[in-house]
């Protein structure tokens, strides 16, 4: 049975993972284990448990806010600390898989290619552009450009003027392991359509509003890469 190292493996998504039988062994390593920061950590980590696959999920996302309050836990985390994934994961030769972000694309006109110039909107965005630059230059890798969101959508209110490809954690895993032998990046997400229109179909108290700028109109990719692998 194959291993999948798990990082963030006290995180969100990682929550559903635990959640699913599949044919690989899962390994969680949560931040208190494996300390994205430190060489060391990793290696020890890694060495233990020796993965034939990293699922590389550690790292700061919300709250949005903090990636422009404090720009060093976002270069550290998303940046560095990808970076030295990468090292470890280089040196001992383990399928990386990283999961990225639409936050990459500029957000004008919608409908982007994985080979589309990339313009982060935000610093969120630049972070995991960051991580994702390191990912790179690792040919044994796969970046997944996702819109993920949990199941149910937490908020209140949904943008009625912001198109994307929403998936919730539980319907974006499946397809993640049926790609996970793919290498280079690939886009993976829902319909193409208003976020509103997303959220109101499992949660119909849903309240509309406008972006005011928030969000790019258009952060919706074009899947047909993804459509042709499956």
């Amino acid at each position: 049975m194959k291993k999948i190292l798990i990082t963030g493996g006290d995180g969100r998504f990682a929550s559903e993972l635990r959640k699913v039988k599949t044919k690989f062994k899962l390994i969680f390593c949560g931040k208190k284990e494996l300390d994205i920061c430190s060489q060391k950590s990793i290696n020890k980590n890694f060495s233990k448990y020796k993965p034939n696959y990293v699922l590389h999920l550690a790292g700061l996302s919300r709250p949005m806010k903090i990636h422009e309050k404090n720009i060093l836990k976002s270069i550290n985390l998303n940046i560095i600390g990808t970076g030295n994934i990468v090292n470890e994961c280089f040196k001992k030769k383990i399928k990386l898989i990283y999961i990225s972000t639409n936050y990459l694309y500029p957000g004008t006109k919608g409908n982007y290619k994985e080979t589309d110039t990339l313009l982060p909107w935000n610093n969120y965005g630049w972070s995991k552009l960051g991580g994702e630059s390191a990912v790179q230059m690792y040919k044994n890798s796969l970046i997944v450009r996702c819109a993920l969101t949990e199941y149910p959508f937490k908020h209140k209110k949904a943008f009625s003027d912001v198109k994307s490809n929403f998936i919730y954690h539980k319907d974006f895993i499946p397809i993640l392991l049926k790609i996970i032998d793919k290498r280079g990046t690939i886009n993976v997400g829902g319909k193409s359509q208003t976020i509103f229109n997303f959220v109101r179909k499992e949660k119909k108290n849903i309240t509309k509003v406008k972006s005011k700028g928030k969000m790019p109109k258009r952060v919706d990719m074009n899947l047909g890469k993804l459509f042709k692998i499956l």
